[in-house]
């Protein structure tokens, strides 16, 4: 099982990856879901929206897009863009850190891969649920 992380032109600012791997790993392991290889690619939203526009058929800025790209309903392998720029926008938008924000949308794409959807409003209100869960396990309160 291989998740890594790259960076197109932009700096992520991630730290302890090696946590945040195998942090990764239990939540889909926690969700029931296998997951042979993940890539995670920190982007600018120019980037981000050329793919949205090009796979997606969508004209607007988005904080991330996910690809499964397994036929294996058992096993992901996957790719998830996420925008640094969205990120930093988002975080003073919702009056959070940068960090904690990036790391919800880095957890918001693995729900993703693991079967949660976020088009309608119950979706949506599942996927914030399952989100702040793995952040608090993440960053617990001391």
């Amino acid at each position: 099982m291989a998740i890594l992380f790259s960076e197109q032109t932009v700096k992520a600012r991630l730290t302890n990856k090696l946590r945040l791997k195998s942090f990764i790993k239990n939540l889909f392991q926690r969700e029931g879901q296998g997951v042979r290889h993940l890539q995670y690619v920190f982007c600018t939203d120019a980037f981000l929206l050329e793919i949205n526009k090009q796979f997606l058929q969508h004209d607007t800025y988005t904080d991330i897009v996910t690809f499964e790209l397994s036929d294996d309903p058992l096993e992901t392998e996957g790719e998830i863009y996420i925008s640094v720029d969205r990120v930093k926008e988002n975080a003073d938008q919702y009056n959070t850190s940068y960090e904690r924000e990036l790391h919800r949308v880095i957890f918001h794409g693995a729900l993703h891969l693991c079967g949660f959807g976020d088009k309608s409003e119950e979706e949506s209100n599942i996927m914030r649920e399952k989100e702040e869960e793995y952040l608090n396990l993440y960053f617990p309160v001391s």
